[in-house]
C-alpha cells in the first residue's frame, strides 16, 4: 500500500441539475438513465420500447418481431408534456 494523501471523494459540480442512475434487472441487466434531480421517478417508470422503429407490445415475442441475436431494443421515456 502506498502512503500519501487520503483519497477524497470527487464532487461533481458540472451539470448538477441531472443525475445518472442505473436500473438493474433481476437477470443482472443494467440500463442507464439521465434524469433531472427533481423529476418524479414515476416518469422513469413510464417507458416505451421500439424495435426497428416500430412500437413493441407487451405480448410480442422475439420470433414475431423477427429479432436476431444481439439485436437492440430502443427505450424511450414517455413524453407527458412540453419540452424540458
Amino acid at each position: 500500500r502506498t502512503m500519501g494523501k487520503p483519497s477524497t471523494p470527487s464532487v461533481k459540480t458540472e451539470n448538477n441539475d441531472h443525475i445518472n442512475m442505473k436500473v438493474a434487472g433481476q437477470d443482472g441487466s443494467v440500463v442507464q438513465f439521465k434524469i433531472k434531480r427533481h423529476t418524479p421517478l414515476s416518469k422513469l417508470m413510464k417507458i416505451r420500447f421500439r424495435f426497428d422503429g416500430q412500437p413493441i407490445n407487451e405480448t410480442d415475442t422475439p420470433a414475431q418481431l423477427e429479432m436476431e441475436d444481439e439485436d437492440i431494443i430502443d427505450v424511450f421515456q414517455q413524453q407527458t408534456g412540453g419540452l424540458y
